[in-house]
């Protein structure tokens, strides 16, 4: 019998084209991935890979291998979230995707909320660039910024929440300077793999712009007044060193969605947690619209 745990990391390497993106994929070292690609091969008494310059290449076993592979993994997800579906004991692990500006300017408070109201589930708050994917049960909801509805995957079930607004702006101190005449140079500050947006392209600097590689780098940049930013206003407006750039105005950056898929949703945990921060996405309608301070 064929150990489904070497079909994963059979699927991982032909996936990633390489032991060493496989083995970063599945949390483990070089020698498990190898000991493991041996173990399928000696088993079915074929090899699996050409290992090439530029990686591993699928032979024609491991072609005919992949097919297979991929269907014994759909089932293993549905079989995984059948039975999840049934647990309806308000306890064990729940998995919540969302990215890290989300998870640490607006809902950390509500999930530690959450956390108190029901001890027994254990929350693991997954904020990263990298969303995890609900089909795969790498999650159990994800929160998601989404522009354009129809971009949702059919096999997901949604929860709409309020929509989501930035701005520009820029610190405190440095627009005072800036309205007294000051010499320095404007910059825009922008993350190296977003660049400017569009619909603040009107707003001219006078000076080269300021790359970061991360939205945590981007908010610190601004405060320390080396020019201006775009950023959702539930960041923009709740920091008391920011302030919005005058004469620029608010674009929507897309609606807040809760998703969910398939049996997963029914669960109880899960149930209670989307609802719970349905509610609290609600009540921060408000902050998210730009619309709770005033302006000067």
């Amino acid at each position: 019998m064929i150990d489904w745990d070497d079909v994963r990391y059979f699927l991982a390497v032909a996936r990633g084209g390489s032991v060493r993106a496989a083995a970063k994929r599945l949390g483990v070292n070089h020698a498990t991935v190898l000991r493991r690609i041996a173990q399928l091969e000696d088993r079915l008494g074929a090899h699996m890979f050409e290992k090439l310059p530029s990686g591993y290449r699928l032979t024609a076993a491991g072609e005919e291998v992949l097919e297979l592979a991929e269907q014994m993994e759909v089932s293993s997800h549905q079989l995984e979230t059948r039975v999840f579906g049934r647990d309806q004991s308000v306890r064990g692990l729940l998995r919540v995707t969302l990215a890290p500006t989300l998870a640490t300017y607006l809902l950390m408070p509500d999930f530690a909320d959450f956390a108190r109201l029901h001890p027994d589930i254990e929350m693991e708050i997954l904020s990263s660039g990298e969303l995890a994917n609900l089909t795969n049960r790498e999650a159990d909801v994800a929160i998601r910024v989404v522009y354009n509805r129809k971009t949702l995957p059919l096999n997901l079930h949604g929860l709409k929440g309020p929509e989501l607004f930035g701005g520009v702006y820029m610190s405190r101190d440095r627009l005072a300077a800036w309205r007294t005449g000051a010499p320095d140079p404007i910059r825009w500050i922008v993350i190296s793999s977003h660049g400017i947006p569009d619909w603040v392209r009107e707003v001219r600097t006078t000076g080269v712009p300021f790359r970061t590689t991360d939205g945590e780098a981007q908010i610190v940049a601004v405060r320390q007044g080396i020019g201006m930013t775009t950023l959702p206003c539930f960041v923009g407006d709740a920091d008391p060193l920011l302030a919005r750039v005058p004469g620029t105005s608010l674009h929507m950056y897309g609606t807040v969605w809760l998703l969910t898929q398939g049996e997963t949703r029914k669960t109880k945990r899960v149930r209670l947690f989307t609802e719970f921060v349905s509610r609290r996405l609600a009540a921060h309608t408000p902050l998210l619209a730009g619309l709770s301070v005033s302006r000067e």
